[in-house]
């Protein structure tokens, strides 16, 4: 199904016509829950892999921060029980509650993990698939194709508390023989390790994070958020309603609300690093959100892939314009 975020509440190039000069677009994934294939587009879905090309794994070992460590199986497990719970109270109309079966088997998993585990070599997880047929955004080295995401699912100390990503960009047609299954990380925290969803891709126009943009201009924003409290306008935000979209996408600007702008360098060359992708804890923030698709119900699930952030966070990754070949960066917003 087609997503379709709703026309913008303001027409805010018409208050502040100069505002196109600090755009830019963005493809948003909009992922649901689905079985895609490695012939698709995805999030948190199998990637096209060729059979003789070793997986990535991290090999930290217990430099991760360990607290909080599960099992793949027992992730997928308490998924499916609290999905169970919410389809019976749907189906009866009675209040959402465990059974006692079911607080006995999550109460067990939370202490059934070795926590030595992590000091094997960690498989990392596929966090995305992207085809350039279906991302507007798409930027890759020439031929490329595909793009595929993937991260350590613990977290590095060292990387912000943040899982550490890692990119391959292939030509798909030289992927003659896949690998039929990607190994499994023995531990993960557990919202790192995405549902697996098809995604259906839109490309919006963003706005420059406010912080961001000329001095003399965003005093202007301010002042026309801060304006008459009768107007229809004085309660739309620039920030939140009219720049930045949520949820995961390719391409656009990064929101820098949780910490001051910084530049994001790269670290074998010192050049400034663009937003690539984001992967972010929820699609929309709530009930009455601008943002959310006008084919979603009121109901539908704002974290269809079950990855969190921090507390409800972001997490940009951002390239290097003059080589695909440097590592990306990653900063949680």
């Amino acid at each position: 199904m087609t997503r379709t975020t709703p026309p913008r509440p303001v027409d805010i190039t018409a208050v502040f016509p100069e505002l196109p000069e600090h755009s830019t677009t963005a493809t948003r994934l909009h992922p649901r829950r689905g079985r895609p294939t490695t012939a698709e587009s995805s999030v948190g879905g199998p990637l096209l892999w060729p059979a003789d090309e070793p997986w990535p794994v991290c090999g930290d070992g217990d430099a991760h921060e360990i607290s909080e460590l599960e099992t793949p199986a027992s992730v997928r497990r308490r998924r499916e029980i609290y999905e169970a719970a919410k389809a019976r109270a749907a189906a009866t109309g009675t209040p959402y509650q465990l059974t006692d079966d079911e607080r006995a088997e999550l109460r067990h998993s939370e202490f059934s993990v070795p926590y030595d585990l992590v000091e094997q070599p960690i498989p990392m997880v596929a966090v995305a698939q992207l085809y350039r047929r279906n991302i507007p955004d798409f930027v890759g080295p020439d031929g490329a194709d595909l793009l595929q995401v993937l991260w350590c699912p613990l977290d590095h100390p060292d990387e912000g508390y943040n899982p550490r990503v890692r990119l391959r960009w292939r030509r798909s047609s030289d992927v003659a023989d896949p690998l039929a299954a990607a190994p499994e990380p023995p531990v993960v925290v557990g919202s790192y390790l995405p549902t697996p969803c098809v995604i259906h891709p839109e490309q919006v126009r963003e706005y420059q994070y406010g912080g961001l943009l000329p001095e003399e201009l965003a005093d202007r924003i301010t002042a026309w958020e801060e304006g008459d409290e009768d107007d229809d306008e004085a309660e739309v935000s620039y920030q939140y309603d009219l720049s930045l979209a949520p949820g995961w996408k390719v391409g656009g600007f990064a929101n820098w609300s949780l910490s001051d702008p910084h530049p994001m360098e790269c670290a074998d060359c010192g050049t400034t690093m663009t937003l690539l992708f984001t992967a972010d804890s929820a699609e929309w923030s709530g009930p009455g959100c601008s943002w959310r698709p006008v084919e979603d119900p009121p109901e539908a699930a704002l974290d269809p892939t079950d990855i969190c952030i921090g507390r409800g966070y972001a997490l940009y990754v951002f390239r290097c314009p003059v080589s695909f070949a440097h590592p990306p960066a990653v900063a949680m917003q």
